[in-house]
């Protein structure tokens, strides 16, 4: 956002933005990844980030392993426009979205969203904005095994409440 005077920024959609959207079975580096998105750019002031990590336990029952299957080409392209959309709102110099698939166990990570901003609060907001639209309108789906049983993970109203919360901001 630039300041226009009276404190009021507007989005700043200059180049050289970038946005990286990648779904993939490997690991990922939390800090060659954030570094990687800092690089030689004076203008970032702030970077913020979320790591999304496999938890032993959903909803009372134990979680042996995961199971996330995505539908390629809609799912970067849905994860495009809620990057987007946070550009709208706030000032993004960059964005960084790394979505797992695959069979993951406890403890793996599975999501890393980073933003790149002059201000902290931007890169604040537009980070929980991305993760919150992420879980909720981006097509993956999630199924759990713990021993013998398997189940499919059902959306969370928790997940809805935390993305209707920025419809509501505007």
């Amino acid at each position: 956002m630039r300041d226009e005077g009276g404190g009021k920024r507007k989005p700043i959609h200059d180049p050289p933005y970038k946005m990286t959207v990648r779904i993939q079975t490997a690991d990922f580096d939390v800090s060659a990844e954030i570094a990687a998105l800092r690089r030689n750019n004076p203008k970032i002031g702030a970077v913020a980030s979320f790591i999304g990590v496999v938890r032993d336990v959903n909803d009372g029952g134990a979680v042996a392993e995961m199971m996330l299957e995505h539908y390629p080409g809609m799912t970067e392209k849905a994860i495009e426009e809620i990057i987007g959309q946070a550009r709208g709102r706030w000032q993004v110099l960059d964005a960084l979205v790394i979505h797992r698939v695959g069979t993951l166990k406890p403890t793996d990570q599975i999501v890393l969203v980073v933003v790149t901003s002059s201000h902290r609060g931007d890169a604040f907001a537009a980070c929980e904005f991305i993760m919150d639209y992420l879980k909720t309108r981006a097509p993956f789906w999630k199924k759990e095994q713990a021993g013998n049983s398997q189940r499919w993970v059902e959306a969370r109203e928790t997940d809805d409440i935390a993305a209707e919360r920025w419809r509501l901001k505007g």
